[in-house]
């Protein structure tokens, strides 16, 4: 690469625990502050202003059991966050207010994120994994009606869901959902006829993370191995390997696509965030600021391109933002 890495633009301190999610909301209008929740292993929901660099509010709801998935539901007023006390809570944060409205209990032991995806105003579908060890569950939300639970076939030795992204191809049809297994599989599932439309194996050791791109129908995943995996969709609705890309070290926590599908960064197990061309996956950068596992990557969505951001949070308690904008 012609240009140095950059220095991060700024960095977060002040969590006194592992960082295991970050969520940006950066839409609001002037003069609401951009602002990035982030989720620790203290059970604490950190609200960052981004004009500050400081905490604005701090949220507990998980009886200090880690917070690993954090979700905005339209606006940063309506929050969902998910912790290991089995639970995933919606808040309130309009005018001040700090409090959980409801919540939905998972009885789920593992650390697979819930995914999110709206149907219409106000109404949204949530995949969460479930009790029974290999199942994922949908509801709807706020309702917290049961759309369906996602079983493999009998004598399908899949072993738990360990990442979930529910989408659809275009707004109001059909949500469909990826889900990454322990055995290192990709499946996709109709979600409203509950069934499993096409299955990939993708890694040799559980999928760690998984993003996917509805406009190319394309997605990449990361493993606990030295391998990121390109695989596509095609119009019949089977998952096919696209190509496959060796890293350096072993371990990936976290993948992110950037929302205008241009670059995406991978959360390393060796400290580093490493961004790479969606389209060719050509490596770009490689940030090395941390002292131990990146656990978590996001992308703001700054209405300004020059405004945008990338977090990531570790296991050193840490955030670090960076402008890629301004590089590139």
């Amino acid at each position: 690469m012609a240009l140095p890495p950059p220095d991060p633009q700024f960095v977060l301190r002040g969590t006194s625990a592992a960082i295991h999610t970050l969520h940006f909301s950066c839409g609001g209008q002037e003069p609401d502050p951009p602002v990035l929740f982030s989720g620790s292993e203290n059970g604490l929901i950190h609200v960052w202003n981004l004009k500050t660099h400081r905490v604005d509010t701090a949220l507990d709801g998980h009886g200090r059991k880690s917070v690993y998935c954090v979700e905005t539901m339209g606006g940063k007023d309506r929050l969902l966050s998910q912790g290991r006390d089995q639970r995933i809570c919606l808040w309130d944060l309009a005018e001040g207010r700090t409090s959980v409205t409801d919540s939905v209990c998972t009885e789920h032991v593992g650390f697979c994120r819930c995914s999110l995806v709206q149907l219409a105003q106000g109404r949204w579908l949530m995949a969460t994994a479930a009790k029974g060890l290999q199942e994922v569950q949908v509801l709807e939300l706020p309702s917290k009606t049961s759309v369906c639970t996602l079983k493999p076939e009998v004598g399908a030795k899949l072993g738990m869901p360990m990442c979930l992204k529910l989408w659809q191809l275009s707004c109001g049809s059909q949500p469909l959902l990826l889900a990454g297994y322990e055995d290192g599989s990709v499946v996709l599932w109709n979600v409203t006829m509950g069934k499993a439309l096409s299955q990939l194996i993708c890694h040799q050791e559980p999928v760690m993370s998984l993003d996917f791109d509805s406009e190319r129908t394309k997605g990449i995943s990361g493993s606990s191995e030295k391998v990121l995996c390109i695989w596509s969709l095609n119009e019949q609705q089977n998952l096919q390997v696209y190509k496959t890309h060796e890293l350096v070290n072993a371990g990936i926590s976290d993948i992110t696509i950037r929302p205008d599908k241009k670059i995406l960064a991978t959360a390393g197990w060796d400290h580093r965030i490493r961004i790479f061309g969606w389209k060719k996956l050509k490596p770009l950068a490689v940030l090395d600021y941390h002292t131990a596992t990146v656990h978590c990557v996001s992308f703001s969505e700054h209405r300004n391109p020059r405004e945008r951001l990338l977090a990531a949070g570790s296991k050193d308690q840490r955030i670090s933002l960076w402008s890629l904008y301004t590089q590139s």
